[in-house]
């Protein structure tokens, strides 16, 4: 039976809220995804201006990851107490100047200590728009809240390919400087100019929103207050320390870990793999290929989420994470580019696809500071695999001289974490049996 507090919210309500909230915090994540990705993108290029390894090139991308994971915790109780307007404004103005500042790089140290630096003011954005979107979708509201909401990460890459094959053919001519470096430039300069739009039209809570009447602004926020307070009443965890050392929450957060390992050496090393493969395209025309994986699955985003919300939140989170298993293993044994392609969407498809699903799992069992807490922990932790992955994947690649061994041992790390999701996810499940449906 449906409470009443959560039936007073009509659909005209939510198609606002949806319309406002989810494009103004998308595209920021977009250009995080862009940012963190272009080493990927830019990879040949620039290693052959810099004279980098892949094992360095790698090593470069990792290091990003450093200064999220130690900043994640922190930057999310920042946010819960200044609010994400003001928290958010802040991570984008820091790392679009370190971003535009990463152009100047002259050789492999002063990268590694762009992409750290880049790392410190970046880390807490993902987490913290997690953490916001519990301030305005209820449960029952998420599954569509968060398919929006990561549908950005493909998206980022259908984007950000062309516009780095642009770049690189043409931005000589624009800049005046190397296309690798015009893209810093240019993804710098974007990045400042939507922390503006952000200070300027994101509202910290429905209470804040311009955009919606008194008795819209009323409903909303009594029903996120009533779920809350059902939450506390059934065992979810409410405090710092409750959070930080709850064995669920670590059990989470290794399976997301094994999720997103999944996901960086692809978004890193995508245009080099095809490239190898292919022995036939050139920088431009395999950075342009590499975005075929992600327009597959922005439409298999969409298309699970019109079955998850009537599945529980482990098994809509299980079934696409053992999709992007197999595409791995199909693609170890891909002999020709177009296999190998194939095999790469139904990867990358699989895993963007669970990863939505997955933060259905974390909000059962959290609230308050240990949501914010919780989500910036299982997100940190997650982070490690952007450091591990793409220097493990460098690191073989150098090893062997090819990407197979690397591409099987990521997809046994996502089978391991497929298992670890099954056991821990069933006991957030047992929490949400008691909760109001």
């Amino acid at each position: 039976m449906k409470s009443a507090t959560m039936s007073t919210v009509d659909r005209r309500t939510w198609r606002k809220v949806g319309a406002r909230i989810i494009p103004l915090i998308g595209v920021a994540y977009v250009m995080s995804y862009v940012d963190r990705a272009n080493l990927g993108y830019l990879a040949a290029p620039m290693s052959r201006d810099l004279h980098l390894d892949s094992g360095q090139v790698g090593l470069a991308a990792g290091l990003f990851f450093i200064g999220y994971i130690i900043v994640e915790v922190p930057s999310n109780l920042a946010l819960r107490r200044f609010g994400a307007r003001k928290w958010i404004t802040r991570i984008m103005l820091t790392w679009g100047l370190v971003t535009g500042l990463t152009a100047a790089v002259d050789s492999a140290a002063a990268l590694y200590l762009a992409r750290l630096a880049l790392g410190f003011a970046e880390a807490g954005l993902a987490a913290g728009i997690l953490l916001y979107l519990t301030y305005w979708f209820p449960r029952r509201q998420r599954t569509w809240a968060l398919t929006g909401f990561f549908l950005m990460i493909p998206i980022s890459s259908i984007v950000g390919s062309p516009l780095a094959a642009a770049l690189l053919a043409w931005g000589q001519n624009l800049f005046g400087v190397a296309g690798w470096r015009s893209l810093f430039l240019v993804e710098g300069a974007l990045t400042i100019l939507i922390g503006v739009l952000i200070f300027a039209f994101l509202p910290d809570r429905p209470s804040d929103a311009r955009w919606l009447d008194d008795d819209e602004k009323a409903k909303l926020e009594r029903m996120l207050a009533a779920e809350a307070d059902e939450q506390r009443g059934h065992g979810a965890l409410t405090g710092l320390r409750q959070a930080l050392t709850s064995g669920r929450v670590w059990a989470l957060a290794v399976a997301f870990f094994a999720i997103v390992f999944g996901l960086y050496p692809l978004a890193f090393f995508l245009p080099t793999m095809i490239a190898t493969i292919t022995h036939s395209v050139g920088d431009v025309s395999s950075v342009l290929l590499s975005g075929i994986p992600y327009l597959v699955a922005a439409v298999a985003m969409l298309a699970w989420a019109r079955f998850a919300g009537r599945r529980t939140a482990v098994v809509a989170t299980a079934v696409p994470m053992a999709v992007g298993a197999a595409g791995l293993l199909l693609a170890t044994f891909a002999g020709n580019g177009p296999l190998f392609i194939v095999a790469v969407c139904l990867s990358v498809a699989g895993i963007y696809t669970a990863m939505p699903q997955f933060w259905r799992i974390p909000a059962i069992g959290l609230t308050g500071t240990a949501a914010a807490s919780g989500i910036a922990l299982i997100n940190s932790v997650s982070n490690l695999s952007g450091f591990v992955g793409p220097y493990f994947t460098g690191a073989i690649k150098n090893a062997t001289g090819s990407f197979t061994f690397a591409l099987l041992a990521i997809a046994v790390i996502v089978v391991a974490g497929l298992l670890v999701l099954l056991t821990a996810g069933r006991r957030m499940e047992r929490l949400d049996g008691k909760l109001t449906p």
